[in-house]
Parts: structure tokens; sequence; C-alpha cells
């Protein structure tokens, strides 16, 4: 099977924004195809506002997550492969997903070829903290 991620993506961000939230991704900022402003890279990671007021042009698809907007009033294209996707969630209250690897989806390349990980850990080097709201 394709991978489910695009589709979470996609379903996430519109439920986000059906319940007037603001929709957030982190993404791993080191992956290689990954365009987003470096002066707001923060551990490796960025997070995304995505929502209709911040950016234009937003497309979500198969391959990646894509959109433009301002940042300190400089105009920039952002693209994310959805494989850097790490979490989508609403900034108001934190609900959302936090993804893992996912069968079937290739391994995040490495341009350095080092070891991302320490031992025992994921291939993520800092998992945002969500947490759950019953």
């Amino acid at each position: 099977m394709t991978p489910s991620r695009p589709y979470l993506v996609r379903a996430l961000n519109d439920w986000i924004l059906d319940n007037d939230m603001t929709p957030y991704v982190v993404v791993d900022a080191g992956l290689q195809g990954v365009s987003v402003p470096e002066d707001y890279v923060t551990n490796g990671q960025i997070i995304l506002n995505m929502s209709p007021s911040a950016v234009t042009d937003l497309f979500i698809d198969g391959e990646a997550v894509g959109f433009k907007a301002r940042f300190g009033g400089v105009p920039m294209e952002v693209y994310v492969p959805i494989v850097a996707i790490m979490a989508i969630y609403a900034k108001e209250n934190g609900q959302g997903m936090v993804f893992g690897a996912e069968p079937g989806a290739p391994e995040p390349p490495n341009p350095d070829g080092a070891q991302r990980s320490g031992e025992g850990q994921s291939h993520l080097a800092h998992k945002p903290s969500l947490k759950i709201v019953k």
C-alpha cells in the first residue's frame, strides 16, 4: 500500500480548519528537499502555521506540502516533502498526530550520511510534545 501520511496530513488539516483552529506542522528541516526559512529553524525543526490567513496557494499531495507565506515580511515559497512532516496539530489545544516510521515508506534520506539518533531512539532527533485532550 502507499504511505498514509499525505492522506492523514490533508485530513487533519481539514479537520483542524473545520473546527476553527490553527493547523501547525512540525517539520524536520534537515531532510533533503526541504525549503523553509533557515532563520526560523530551531534544533533542526521548524513549526509552520498553515492556516488560510497565513499562507496562499497551499497544496498537500502525495509527495509534498507547499505554500507561499511571509516570514518577517519577506515572501517565500515553502516546500516540504511529506517524509519531513513530523506532526500536525491544532495550535489552540494541541490535538493532532505525531508521525513515526510508516511501513512501505522510504526512510528519510540523511544527506551527510551520519546516524541521526542515538541507541534506542527513533530516527527523529527531537519529537514534538503533544498532550492528549479528551
